[in-house]
């Protein structure tokens, strides 16, 4: 049991959300603090819940974010400075943010702003975006002055004058850190806890947390044991991998594993260190010794910066991540190339050094320590004058990330030359294991680091290196690249270190770009606005910055999301049993050995939908089934669900149910579907003039194509459902994370049979949605709805974000193929553009994505003549769906590539191409809509010159000809976006006002709360409509019993529907 679900289910602290169950949203920190004895000083640190077993905590104070304020009683200054400076919307991410801030301001009541960033490493934040969250807490960093009164930051402006929304230091409450909670006394005055040896008997495991090295040793010998400390591999395993483990053994608090000790040759860490403390001593040592000796040290410490986040370093240990010799570990090239030796200690063989070198690592997951051997320390040696040794890594982004490729390089000069004498290249990523290249080290050893080397080292890796094209993790040719690229940079390093020390000019002034450490400045933004007028009633707060409505109580997780409700009497959980295949025929299922399993309930597939149902359903054409029947279309397609008594249980089962196939050929990329002619009826084309004369009078032709990749929607908050059945008429109550509660309500209806005034929809507010909860929540909720009408009980199931994101789907890919002609001065003359979107297994909302992306293919530009042609297109995956932006960014892209084009084949910039083809006042687009109001000029103009941009471009050019290996680059491009359905029916909404006798007011309509701030709009429209204070208006939630038949909330433009809709209806009443 992980300290979330005991958290979440045993004490009903919901305030600590699950987002990704693996340690990499952070949407689950809490604070867990201990007394070190040995220094006699408290440590705080923050930890993923997620992840951390319950187990771990005995001996430990946890502190989560209702405990450290509440909307009932007082707001912690965290918690208060997220909320003011409008950091939270959705506000799903928003008590791991409060934690992590808080966690670092109890070891360090005034950090720097790096401090600050640096702290949220380990969170994400999908909808408000890091500006306003950095801005607010910067106000408790050293570089804010702290003064409530005159702040350094700069006094409110005169009213009616611009308005720098940053500036608001002096309404924040002062954080006094005095006034924290103490630490328990209990924990404080004895050590009881700390010693006693604790275990713990589950269902199927069983807890060991031994405090002696010689018990340890001792359980060690079970080969069914499994050492467990920061848990963030064997969490993942059991969660992810289905693996089980019967005897787990806690060793964080045996001594000899916590000791660090300074020796001659170096320093020795005990194999429990964590790398927060790793991290801390090796800084501690760079400071107090020559640069000479530590270049081991300053690895190891800048590679623990891009190691995860601190939630994660703070539990995760040395030997944890040697000993899962995972192949693209940061840590392990670094040890090898160092040579660092391995002390191992087992009951029946005693003590044994292991040097880790090429025979260290055996094969995937596998190293040469043996089953009942514990790793008891680890010696990182100090490198001596004529070393050097630097370590390097790639992933898709630097916080956070697993590594694409990384490694650890070393060289050994003869004393006072530059002649090698040793040398060593270890490497992540780029096999079953973190492999060394031998036959290269060895083959360099004499020769002089000069030039010459360069080429027959990069040659020599390869050799050294191969990666077969069919390679697991892909992109081989860039990883074969990455590995010469690694050594360039360090060959480079080392002369640059050998020329500072000689005085002579090894390489040239450009190439030192390539040698440079990335350090990031803080970052900084602001959001300006226009203040209200003068003349502008006290309580009328429309064009005032409110704080978001709910901003304070998701600062305090007080926020009820969906799976944050109590449990209900009786309650049963339902998971998904979905297919292994992308397309096959299902020949049998058998489901007997996930029933006679604990807590199982029963199974459901397609036979259980009521015979007055239908098993079709679909967002706009019924071309899905609830239930596969027959065959199945992609994976991750719902062929039935388990109910029991437990998500355990019933996520435990959904496993073993049997499901056998008959595989068919799967239609996967676009490519695929073209040739295949497999496409989504009907194909729509857009056409404005003669494209076939146009192309004939123009000076130049150019034809080319471009792809846009897919995009997983990540809302923190995966989709849940919680049925409940009422008992009489067929009536139903749902509580769902939907865009659409009305569609909801509908597809539930038709699925069972009933009519659509017997179900109702509820939503208080959404952890996100971006498009993907507009259609796709039908996956969930109407197997939920199944399952709690057919057992006449509450059913509750909260997708983890794996099954999240297999089943749901995300943005479409897309191809564009491109013909333009075009004039010698950049003019359009005609454009012809073939788009392609994967549409996935069904149709869903492909067809009017694919025909927003037609409207937006002409981007700003005036285009005489333009055919385009979409081909939304049929695949075996998960049905892609709306996604913000919903096609128009990948028209626009594609659009914006051919723009490109036409610059360099005309050697003009890309700012002249877009100014003399942009849109005027009066010009009539592809699609027939005459622009009135068209301010795109304006923008242009005002953008170019606010932004200072050909004195920036000018900057760019210059550095670019000064650095040979480091680029910048600076670019401006004009947006049209269309806002609206383009089904003109849906743009519609509707609003229900209550007042009370109080004169109180309880506002009710049809959007949904997602982050957006519609709540908060809402009341603005109404408190200067009803002419009352915004704090005499209420929102509760959104159902369908209240305001039926809505629009879904999506299309940019149900934040406004609402809002004008029921302004208008209360300006006429």
């Amino acid at each position: 049991m992980t300290l979330l679900h005991y958290l979440r289910q045993k004490l009903g602290l919901t305030g600590t959300k699950l987002g990704c169950a693996e340690g990499g949203c952070g949407a689950c920190t809490v604070m867990v603090s201990k007394y070190d004895r040995d220094n006699k000083q408290i440590r705080h640190y923050s930890v993923n819940a997620c992840l951390a077993p319950v187990c771990s905590m005995h001996g430990l104070a946890v502190t989560t974010v209702e405990g450290i304020g509440s909307t009932k009683t007082k707001l912690h200054p965290v918690q208060e400075r997220i909320a003011n400076s409008h950091g939270s919307q959705c506000g799903f991410c928003t008590p791991g943010i409060v934690m992590s801030m808080y966690a670092l301001l109890r070891n360090k009541a005034q950090p720097t702003t790096l401090d600050m960033e640096s702290a949220f490493e380990g969170n994400l934040c999908r909808c408000t975006g890091y500006r306003p969250i950095l801005e607010g807490f910067k106000s408790f960093t050293t570089e804010c002055c702290g003064n409530p009164e005159n702040c350094c930051r700069g006094n409110q402006p005169e009213q009616n004058g611009p308005v720098n929304e940053d500036n608001k230091q002096s309404c924040y409450v002062p954080y006094d850190p005095n006034q924290e909670p103490i630490f328990p006394p209990e924990l404080l005055m004895n050590d009881d806890l700390d010693m006693e040896e604790v275990i713990f008997k589950g269902e199927r495991s069983t807890w060991y947390r031994p405090t002696s090295l010689e018990r340890l040793l001792e359980l060690k010998s079970d080969p069914t044991s499994k050492i467990i400390i920061g848990n963030s591999e064997i969490g993942v395993e059991v969660k992810f991998k289905n693996m089980f483990y019967k005897t787990l053994v806690y060793a964080a608090d045996i001594k000899q594993l916590t000791e660090i000790t300074h020796t001659a040759e170096g320093i020795v860490f005990g194999g429990s260190v964590t790398l927060t403390h790793l991290d801390e001593t090796l800084k501690e040592a760079v400071k107090s010794m020559p640069e000479s000796r530590t270049q081991v040290f300053a690895a190891i410490i800048e590679m623990l910066r891009w190691f995860a986040g601190h939630q994660i370093r703070n539990v995760a240990v040395i030997a944890g991540n040697i000993t899962t010799a995972s192949p693209i570990s940061d840590l392990n090239p670094l040890f090898l190339s160092a040579g660092c030796h391995l002390t191992l200690v087992s009951k029946s063989s005693g003590s044994r050094t292991v040097k880790m070198d090429h025979n260290f690592f055996l094969s995937y997951r596998k190293t040469v320590i043996k089953p009942d051997e514990v790793l008891l320390n680890i010696l990182i040696p100090f490198t001596k004058p004529d070393e050097f040794f630097y370590g390097y890594k790639q992933a898709h982004r630097r916080e956070d990330d697993i590594a694409i490729v990384n490694a650890g390089i070393r060289v050994l000069f003869e004393e006072g030359t530059n002649v090698i004498k040793e040398a060593a290249f270890s490497y992540g990523g780029m096999a079953p294991i973190t492999v060394m290249a031998v036959n290269t080290a060895r083959a360099i050893v004499g020769r002089k680091w000069e030039d010459s080397l360069v080429q027959d080292v990069c040659t020599l890796l390869e050799k050294d290196l191969p990666l077969s094209p069919d390679a697991p993790g892909g992109t081989v040719e860039y990883r074969r690249t990455l590995t010469t690229s690694f050594f360039y940079k360090f060959y480079l390093t080392v002369q640059l270190k050998i020329q500072q020390k000689e005085g002579k000019r090894k390489i040239p002034s450009s190439f030192k770009s390539a040698t440079s450490i990335f350090h990031g400045n803080a970052s900084k933004g602001s959001q300006v606005f226009d203040e209200v007028g003068t003349g502008q009633l006290e309580d009328d707060s429309v064009g005032r910055p409110l704080v978001h409505v709910s901003a304070a109580k998701q600062s305090t997780g007080e926020a009820v999301y969906c799976d944050d409700m109590p449990m209900i009497t009786g309650e049963l959980y339902l998971a998904l049993v979905t297919s292994t295949e992308a397309h096959a025929k299902i020949i049998n299922i058998d489901p007997s050995e996930a029933l006679s399993m604990s807590g199982v309930v029963t199974y459901l597939g397609h036979g259980d939908i009521p015979q007055v149902g239908s098993n079709q359903t679909g967002a706009v054409v019924c071309d899905e089934e609830i239930f596969a029947s027959e065959e199945v279309h992609c994976q991750g397609q719902v062929i039935g669900a388990i109910v029991a008594d437990s998500q355990a249980h019933a996520q435990r089962a959904a496993k073993q149910v049997q499901v056998k196939y008959e595989k068919l050929p799967p239609i996967i990329t676009i490519e695929d579907a073209i040739e295949a002619k497999s496409y989504i009826p009907p194909i729509r084309k857009v056409v404005k003039g003669n494209i076939d004369q146009a192309f004939a009078v123009s000076d130049h032709t150019i034809q080319g194509e471009m792809r846009v990749g897919g995009q997983e929607h990540f809302y923190l908050e995966t989709h849940v459902t919680v049925a409940i059945p009422k008992g009489e008429d067929g009536e139903m109550e749902i509580f769902c994370s939907s865009q659409g509660p009305s569609k909801a309500q509908t597809q539930v209806a038709a699925v069972l049979g009933v009519p659509v005034n017997r179900i109702l929809i509820r939503v208080k507010r959404m952890g996100g949605g971006f498009g993907g909860k507009e259609t796709r929540f039908s996956v969930l909720l109407l197997p939920v709805a199944i399952a709690a009408f057919k057992l006449n009980k509450p059913v509750r199931c909260m997708l983890d974000r794996d099954e999240d994101m297999v089943i749901t789907g995300g943005r479409h890919p897309f191809l564009g193929k491109y013909k333009v002609g075009f004039a010698n001065n950049g003019k359009i003359q005609a454009v012809e553009v073939d788009l392609y979107s994967n549409a996935g297994c069904s149709a869903d909302l492909s067809y009017s994505v694919m025909e927003r992306a037609l409207f937006h293919s002409d981007c700003c530009y005036n285009i005489p003549n333009i055919r385009v042609t979409g081909y939304p297109c049929r695949t075996n995956l998960p049905s892609n769906t709306a996604f913000r932006g919903f096609g128009g960014p990948q028209g626009m892209m594609i659009g914006e590539n051919w723009v490109s084009d036409i610059a360099v084949v005309l050697g003009i910039t890309q700012e002249q191409v877009r100014e003399v083809n942009m849109y005027q006042e009066g010009d009539l687009t592809h699609f027939n809509q005459t622009l009135t109001r068209c301010n795109i000029r304006k923008c242009w103009q005002k953008v170019l010159s606010q932004s200072d941009f050909y004195q920036r471009k000018n900057e760019v050019d210059v550095f670019n000809s000064e650095n040979r290996w480091k680029k910048r680059g600076i670019a401006v491009i004009p947006t049209k976006f269309g806002i609206s359905f383009t089904a003109t029916f849906m743009n519609q909404a509707g609003a229900l006002i209550l007042v009370y006798t109080d004169g109180s007011v309880l506002l009710t309509h049809g959007g949904t709360e997602m982050g957006q701030g519609l709540h908060t709009k809402m009341i603005q429209v109404a408190s200067r409509a009803l002419k009352i204070p915004v704090d005499r208006i209420h929102i509760s939630e959104t159902s369908t019993n209240t305001v039926p038949n809505t629009s879904p909330m999506a299309a940019s433009i149900l934040t406004e529907w609402p809002s004008l809709m029921h302004a208008e209806q209360l300006w006429r009443d």
